[in-house]
């Protein structure tokens, strides 16, 4: 490969290209680092120089150094300060292996690198977020109170930047959660139309039956249940932008006699006993620590006796100390700020254990894990196909963000250091379950 220099010879350049070629000799990565004056290092032996990670200015190392982490990072490539060119962050995130990667602060001499930053602690300042971070205060710009939860403000946030983003890059039935594929050629359409399809027969839906969707989303499933298996639906959404297009597509399909939806929260249904099945799909990761047991509660009271309930969450690995449920990581707290508000992950340990003491029996757990992977990535794909388009509805800030939080979770899926479960749990009653003997009728 080819080093082309750029620009001045100063001492920041120079220290630049000391860090780049020590962290390269462990990082091994098919990347390259462009620094701001132009010049081009490999971060790896035999690096390529197609997909380049670019420093825009001195500045964005000062930032770096004085306050290094995720966060940090967030905000140097919402801001452009670091920018990646060349291919999309998932593509550059392909070019390194990311167990190397995590281990490199303990292989890399830390003295080395601390002598080679003093130069640039004298840089100028880099960018800061704009309106694409949540900001956590109340109009007088107090933090507000962890315990006093907005989740309406929570979902508006991620939600309501618009049908037509999403539309960018989910499917036709604009379904936001992990696709099922039947195997790795099938399209992103067909994986989603098939997961719908699964969720009713996980449920047994049947004509006639009743069906409360919590989180509907844009309606993907509501409409599946009532087209296909003939039940009559209930959903209910906190987001404006959602439930605006859920009306209009069951005015468009004719279903307005078997599909009611409303701007509600689920918690103040009054409608004790009344369903059938109950779906959650991918909004529990809304719902906080702090309301599990009112979620499962809430569950067991709007379920008829019998009623099933499905549950599709992404979960964490969850570590050894069981008595630590809320523990606040780098990556949490980074994504908490900048993509999902109020956002906690559950492990599927402590989602059957706490179905299966506030009163269900738990029927079946899948694990989808490759599922969301190839999902994510398929979002970036498309995403950053359409970037253009993107930007102009949603800016550039939150469209770079966007495109890092998918590579961000496509890469945790692929490594296993996030989940996601498929479960189902029955509204515990003495007797059968009514279940078949076998998981045929789940793959025909």
């Amino acid at each position: 490969m080819t080093t082309v220099a750029k620009g001045g010879q100063d001492s920041r350049t120079a220290a630049a290209r000391r860090i780049v070629a020590h962290i390269a000799g462990h990082l091994q990565a098919d990347l390259s680092l462009q620094l701001w004056t132009g010049e081009i290092l490999p971060l790896g032996p035999d690096a390529r120089d197609d997909i380049r990670i670019v420093l825009s200015s001195p500045s964005a190392v000062r930032r770096l150094v004085l306050k290094p982490g995720l966060m940090t990072l967030f905000e140097l490539y919402a801001t452009g300060d670091i920018r990646i060119e060349g291919g999309s962050p998932l593509e550059a995130a392909d070019r390194w292996n990311h167990g190397r990667a995590v281990h490199l602060p303990r292989r890399v001499d830390k003295w080395l690198i601390a002598r080679a930053l003093i130069p640039f602690l004298l840089a100028g300042r880099a960018r800061t977020v704009g309106d694409a971070a949540y900001d956590p205060t109340g109009e007088a710009g107090q933090r507000k109170d962890k315990s006093a939860r907005t989740d309406k403000d929570f979902i508006a946030f991620h939600y309501d930047v618009g049908n037509d983003f999403y539309g960018l890059f989910l499917d036709p039935e604009m379904v936001y959660s992990s696709a099922c594929y039947a195997d790795a050629d099938q399209s992103l359409e067909d994986a989603q139309t098939r997961k719908l399809d699964l969720i009713c027969r996980k449920l047994r839906l049947k004509p006639g039956q009743t069906l409360l969707d919590i989180g509907c989303g844009w309606g993907g499933l509501s409409c599946w249940a009532a087209r296909h298996y003939g039940v009559k639906v209930h959903g209910v959404t906190l987001s404006e932008e959602q439930l605006a297009f859920a009306n209009a597509k069951i005015a468009r399909l004719g279903l307005q006699d078997r599909i009611t939806l409303e701007l509600k929260d689920y918690r103040d249904l009054e409608m004790t006993g009344q369903f059938d099945a109950v779906s959650q799909v991918e909004m529990f990761e809304h719902v906080g620590f702090a309301n599990h047991d009112r979620h499962f509660l809430e569950m067991h009271r709007l379920l008829k006796p019998g009623g099933l309930y499905f549950h599709q969450a992404s979960v964490r690995r969850g570590g050894r100390d069981i008595g630590n449920i809320t523990p606040q990581t780098t990556a949490t707290r980074t994504i908490g700020r900048f993509i999902f508000p109020g956002g906690e992950l559950d492990t599927i340990g402590m989602t059957v254990t706490n179905l299966g003491r506030l009163g269900f029996e738990v029927l079946d757990v899948e694990n989808l894990r490759e599922h969301f992977q190839a999902t994510t990535a398929e979002w970036s794909r498309r995403l950053m196909a359409r970037r253009d388009e993107a930007i102009a509805m949603v800016g550039e800030e939150r469209t770079r963000l966007w495109l890092i939080f998918f590579a961000m979770c496509a890469k945790g899926f692929e490594r296993g250091s996030i989940l996601v479960y498929q479960t189902v749990a029955q509204k515990r009653r003495a007797g059968k379950s009514g279940l078949p003997l076998n998981r045929a009728s789940l793959y025909p």
